[in-house]
This record gives C-alpha cells, sequence and structure tokens, in this order.
C-alpha cells in the first residue's frame, strides 16, 4: 500500500493571505478582489478543516495587498477572516476584519423604491444594527436587510 502524498502550498514572496474564511465563501471573496486575473497568481483552499470553525476557506494573493474598501467589502462576506500582509516571506502585518458602524456605497438597497435605487445621485448607507447575524438598516428608507440579503449582491454564479 502506498503511503499518501502531501501537497505543500508554495509561500508567497510578497502578498497578501485571507483566513477564516467562512467555508465556500472563498469565490465571494474572489469576486469582491476582481480575480482571478491574468498577471496575479492566486491560491484557493476550499473547505479546510479547521479547529475554531469546523472547517474554512483560505485565499493568497501574491503580489498584492489589499485596499480599505476591499478589507470592508469581505468583513460583510467573511465576518471573521483575517488579512495577513506577507513581504519577503515574512507576515509584516495581521489583523482581523471589522464590520464598520456605517456602511457606505458598497451595498445596493433591496427596496425597488429606495432613492438610492433611481435617477437621484445619491450614495448608499446603512446603518449596521447587529453583527452577528448582521442586520442592517437602510439610511433613506430605513429597509432591513439580514446577511443572506448582503450575500446575494456579491452572487458568484
Amino acid at each position: 500500500m502506498k503511503t499518501p502524498r502531501e501537497l505543500k502550498v508554495k509561500p508567497i514572496k510578497n502578498g497578501t493571505v485571507i483566513d477564516h474564511i467562512s467555508a465556500n465563501k472563498a469565490l465571494r471573496v474572489l469576486k469582491i478582489l476582481g480575480l482571478p486575473s491574468p498577471k496575479i497568481s492566486v491560491t484557493l483552499a476550499m473547505n479546510v478543516q479547521s479547529s475554531q470553525m469546523g472547517s474554512k476557506d483560505i485565499v493568497k494573493i501574491e503580489g498584492r495587498e489589499l485596499a480599505s474598501r476591499e478589507v470592508d467589502e469581505i468583513a460583510l462576506i467573511a465576518p471573521h477572516a483575517t488579512i495577513n500582509i506577507i513581504r519577503n516571506y515574512e507576515i509584516v502585518g495581521k489583523g482581523k476584519v471589522k464590520l464598520l458602524g456605517e456602511i457606505k456605497s458598497i451595498l445596493s438597497c433591496s427596496n425597488p423604491n429606495c432613492i438610492t435605487n433611481t435617477d437621484e445621485p445619491v450614495t448608499t448607507r446603512f446603518a449596521v444594527l447587529q453583527n452577528e447575524p448582521m442586520v442592517l438598516r437602510c439610511h433613506y428608507c430605513e429597509r432591513i436587510m439580514d446577511q443572506a440579503e448582503v450575500e446575494t449582491q456579491f452572487r458568484v454564479f
């Protein structure tokens, strides 16, 4: 009987590792980041066993650090994610994503009659009423949105 081989993932020299993504949400994270891209190497691990979460996803992005807006968007999909900045194969920065108290210009209101869904130049604004499970309220029409409604805006398929 053959001994099973272990597949090792090559470390990245410079870039970002997004860890502790809720299982099966990594493709949505890639969509937020506009990946895959022909010039950026991405390593994706889905449903990896985790002692803390049961299972999780991991995304490694070579040669790219995330903008603060991207981190804010990731917090909507993966509220427990950690962001590791890698430089010269070393972790130089590590932090957790954090859901802000107010979310601006990222989401659309699910109310078709909301002023933000008209031709008026109005920026969307949502108050975070609850982190887990996520509950948001539109600043203008007061429509309540839950996690499932938020996630539909980052649908991959």
